[in-house]
């Protein structure tokens, strides 16, 4: 977060009128990164709902409607529109079930957080232990890392694995705080958000993107761990700011608008303003910091870093036309 000198002078500041959230977003985010798209993009579509239907997914109840309102080939195509044809069907597969598991482990640990403890534990026992599935959502976790493992390196497929289980756990943490009857501050907030934002289990995918497998020293290098933090806090505040009308409306409380909001007991364009000044300083950080890398990198870190970026880009071009989070069309809120 930013100082609270910083943050009190924002507050304080009238935010510049806009009619809803999205031109809001569209007039004060710092977006560096142009636009781009896969060619490949109606393919993948077609084989995430095969997937789906295969893994048995598709049969469970509200899951079409969800897929048809989030896009998740959409998602993949910006953020990787050079992937190769096999790799972004990949990409896509992951967000797919991404959503649905988050969106599961939300409904299930906001009114019934018991329950939720057998579906993290059986995602843990597959990623950690290979266990075999017990549930459709198992089956699918269990076949997307078979193709993981198809597709990567055994040392890409181990970060892949371990990645994906701090996600899961932090599926647990946010079950914690939206039972917990006291308000989140800020700073747990976002601690939980930078676990349960499910961006950097697809980084060792960006990996197994490039043609040569990065060094030890360029994959563990200090700036590039910062890079990775950057990109993935970076890319799941973006929607953040998109889906905090819905978020208010349903009572979430991991949201980075929404921590301002609580912070600050301010109208929600003021909060969305002043995550948005967070955001700016993330990707500027980021661009820092890569500029500063670059010339210590081979071209597979070059494209790895890129690939990076692209979930930054692509979470923001994404957020701002999908179904999902067509409240941000409203006008402006309280």
């Amino acid at each position: 977060m930013s100082t609270a000198h910083e943050e009190r002078a924002a507050v304080a500041q009238p935010v510049m009128p806009a009619t809803t959230l999205g031109e809001l977003i569209d007039a004060h985010l710092y977006m560096p990164f142009p636009f781009r798209r896969s060619p490949h993009e109606a393919t993948a579509a077609a084989g995430v709902d095969d997937w789906l239907h295969t893994t048995g997914l598709s049969e469970e109840p509200g899951v079409p409607a969800m897929i048809s309102h989030t896009r998740p080939a959409q998602l993949a195509s910006y953020n990787s529109p050079d992937a190769d044809p096999g790799l972004l069907q990949l990409v896509a597969r992951q967000i797919a079930y991404q959503f649905v598991f988050d969106d599961r482990a939300e409904e299930v640990g906001r009114h019934r957080p018991g329950q939720l403890l057998p579906m993290l534990c059986e995602s843990i026992a597959i990623l950690r232990d290979g266990a075999p599935p017990c549930t459709p959502l198992g089956g699918a976790l269990s076949d997307l890392y078979r193709q993981v493992r198809d597709r990567c390196t055994p040392a890409q497929a181990a970060r892949w694995a371990w990645k994906s289980r701090e996600y899961v756990h932090g599926l647990l943490y946010e079950a914690v705080a939206q039972t917990d009857p006291s308000p989140l501050g800020s700073g747990l907030c976002t601690s939980i958000r930078s676990l349960t934002a499910g961006v950097e289990p697809f980084h060792p995918l960006c990996e197994a993107a490039q043609p040569c497998e990065l060094t030890p020293r360029e994959l563990h290098h200090p700036l590039m761990r910062h890079l990775s933090r950057l990109s993935a806090d970076a890319a799941v505040w973006i929607p953040d700011l998109f889906s905090a009308v819905k978020e208010q409306r349903s009572g979430g409380m991991i949201n980075l608008a929404l921590a301002y909001q609580r912070a600050h007991q301010c109208p929600l364009p003021v909060a969305v303003t002043l995550a948005i000044q967070q955001i700016n300083r993330t990707i500027r950080e980021f661009e820092r910091v890569y500029a500063e890398i670059e010339p210590e990198l081979s071209p597979s870190g070059v494209g790895y870093v890129e690939g990076m970026a692209g979930w930054i880009r692509g979470c923001y071009y994404w957020s701002r036309t999908v179904p999902r989070y067509a409240d941000a069309a409203v006008p402006a809120l309280r």
